[in-house]
């Protein structure tokens, strides 16, 4: 079986490496995810194990497409009815480039739908519904020039959606960004961890999953799980199963997240609680200008707001004011590392200090640097 398992761009490096940890064979890295080779079973270890990964697609059909008619025949001629029931629903997105006669993706994907809904009907007697906002099995197709590529989603949602953000925000960071910030910036789990603009708290949550090997799948469902062929589920069972066994207790250092909003902190703390992890972070309401250096020294991880306006008590604190605030508290904190999502330069030049690394990637639309400081 061939996968290919996207992610947000800048993250491919992280996700290669993860996948490699957990023992899949020759990972491949492209732009926006990474393909592999293998079994149902690795697919699913993926979807239970990545904390980077967006979405796991098997392929299910390789085949040329010039035009509507022949996008039709290679989608009707692709074996889909395992996956299939009397009462499965569907849904199919496609990715269309550089094709000429296919360039609207809305088109392309209702050909494959016809095509797929046509097949079905030959081969069972019946039609599968349409459902775009829930469906039992979803549909990807990829289409670049004249190759077309189509592909199940493993995952079903998104699998950046954990279960656990009960309490939102505007613009929050999503789990699978902050999880690859953690992973690109080197926050490892054996020294203390301060986010100090916390937010809804998605950074130190997803560093408290890590450090204690919680499977960010554990607490939520997956698109497999609804395929009418229900054969794979037991190793499925045998999957999650090892995975609640390998949790650790507790998280072995301090985690401690701050923000200088009493909502932001009590959505947080509800987020944590649906994770899980909450009696492994202190959260505390403080302005980040407070922040003080504490032994044994550790690292310091954030994503300042970049936008015109600010969070917080004054939203027309300027935000030059807000950079030269973190660079000064930067420089108390000797002996730390910093790992700072960077989305506008102005933060950069504030701080005034030699990175280790700048990793260029993105937050949604939003091309952003990664900074990692050692104090």
């Amino acid at each position: 079986m061939r996968f290919f398992v996207t992610c947000a761009r800048g993250t491919e490096g992280a996700l290669r490496r993860e996948l490699v940890v957990q023992r899949i064979h020759a990972p491949r890295g492209a732009t926006g995810g990474v393909s592999f080779d293998g079994t149902l079973e690795d697919g699913m270890k993926v979807c239970l194990w990545s904390r980077v990964a967006m979405r796991v697609l098997l392929e299910v059909g390789s085949f040329p497409a010039f035009d509507a008619d022949t996008l039709y025949a290679g989608a009707r001629a692709a074996d889909l009815h395992r996956f299939f029931g009397s009462k499965t629903t569907l849904a199919v997105t496609a990715t269309t480039h550089e094709n000429p006669e296919l360039h609207h993706s809305g088109f392309a994907a209702l050909k494959v739908k016809d095509a797929v809904v046509d097949a079905l009907r030959d081969r069972m007697g019946h039609r599968p519904d349409v459902d775009v906002k829930n469906p039992d099995v979803s549909l990807v197709l990829h289409l670049r020039g004249r190759d077309a590529r189509l592909f199940v989603d493993l995952a079903g949602e998104p699998l950046h959606r954990r279960s656990y953000r009960v309490a939102m925000a505007d613009a929050p960071l999503k789990e699978s960004l902050a999880a690859a910030v953690l992973a690109l910036g080197g926050v490892g789990a054996e020294r203390p961890f301060v986010d100090p603009m916390t937010g809804t708290g998605t950074l130190a949550i997803e560093h408290a999953l890590a450090s204690r090997n919680i499977a960010p799948g554990l607490r939520r469902s997956f698109g497999f799980e609804r395929w009418a062929d229900q054969s794979h589920l037991p190793v499925f069972t045998r999957l999650k199963q090892a995975a609640q066994d390998a949790r650790l207790a507790k998280a072995p250092c301090p985690i401690l997240a701050r923000d200088v909003l009493t909502s932001a902190i009590q959505s947080a703390r509800r987020n944590a609680q649906a994770a899980g992890v909450a009696e492994d972070i202190l959260f505390e309401v403080a302005d980040v200008a407070t922040l003080v250096s504490r032994d044994p020294p550790g690292t310091i991880c954030m994503n300042p707001p970049y936008g015109e306006r600010l969070p917080g008590p004054d939203p027309e604190q300027p935000l030059d004011e807000l950079y030269a605030t973190i660079a000064h508290v930067l420089d108390r904190m000797r002996g730390w590392s910093a790992v700072i999502l960077c989305g506008n330069p102005l933060l950069a030049r504030a701080i005034r200090r030699k990175h280790e690394i700048s990793h260029r990637l993105w937050n949604g639309p939003l091309e952003a640097r990664l900074l990692v400081y050692r104090l």
